[in-house]
Parts: C-alpha cells; sequence; structure tokens
C-alpha cells in the first residue's frame, strides 16, 4: 500500500474577490440563516405552546364534573414535557447554528467581502431566541413541577 502524499493545507481554502456580486451572495447567506434561525423559532414555539395546552387542557378536564377519570393520569404531562423539551432543545440546537455560521461568516476568509461592521452581528431574532429558551425552561418546570 502507498502512502497518500503530503499535502500542505494553505493559508486560505480558496480565494475571496471583493466585489458586489460576492458581496451580495455573502449578504444572502447570511439572510438564509437568519431564515432558517426564524423557521427554528417557529417550530419551537408551537410545539412548547403545544405542550402547555395539552397539560393545561387535560388538568382542567379532570376537575370538571361529570367526566370519568382517566386511565392514564400521567401521559399528558409526559407528552407535554416531551413536546416542551423538544422546543426548547430546538431552540439551543439551531442558536448553536446560527452562532457557527455567524462565525465562520465573520471568519478571515469572508471578511474583505462582509462589508458591514462586526458589531452588528447579532439581530433581534437572536434576542427573541434566548428569550424563548427561558420560556421554554420556565414552562418546562412548570409542568414538571405540576405548578398550575
Amino acid at each position: 500500500m502507498s502512502t497518500p502524499p503530503n499535502i500542505e493545507e494553505p493559508a486560505h481554502r480558496f480565494d475571496v474577490k471583493a466585489d458586489a456580486p460576492t458581496h451580495f451572495a455573502w449578504l444572502r447567506t447570511r439572510l438564509a440563516a437568519e431564515r432558517t434561525l426564524m423557521a427554528w423559532v417557529r417550530t419551537s414555539v408551537s410545539l412548547i405552546g403545544f405542550g402547555f395546552t395539552i397539560f393545561q387542557f387535560f388538568a382542567r378536564l379532570s376537575t370538571l364534573d361529570n367526566v370519568l377519570s382517566a386511565t392514564h393520569p400521567e401521559l399528558p404531562r409526559y407528552v407535554a414535557l416531551a413536546l416542551i423539551g423538544a422546543g426548547t432543545i430546538g431552540l439551543c440546537v439551531s442558536l448553536f447554528e446560527y452562532q457557527w455560521l455567524l462565525r465562520y461568516l465573520w471568519g478571515p476568509d469572508f471578511l474583505p467581502v462582509a462589508g458591514i461592521s462586526r458589531d452588528r452581528r447579532n439581530t433581534p431574532v437572536f434576542a427573541v431566541t434566548i428569550l424563548l429558551i427561558l420560556i421554554g425552561l420556565a414552562a418546562f418546570i412548570t409542568v414538571y413541577l405540576r405548578v398550575t
């Protein structure tokens, strides 16, 4: 067997031309990252909200008169915890991926075409995602501790 030749990594993987088409391609990629994070936020809010609603609905249903007791009274709580947990974990994973992509886009390879200040790396959707992670954690703890 032959050994692979010794290939040295160049300082940059590719050359980036600082022209208008490249800059606009960079902007489209940056906005695609925003849209992807917003799609995750929308999906995660639906999961968290639906999980909390399931828990509240069945908690209220069990207090009504003329309603038979549930065969598995803890099942709605477990389903609610799974949905709320999935939504919150989804937000955390998507935020991690978003930050990873932003670090890459603002890296040394693309800095010549970024064209705008590095101070504007985070947008309002970043803050909303952090807030929703906290809300998801609060909802999970509320359902877990059965505080209604």
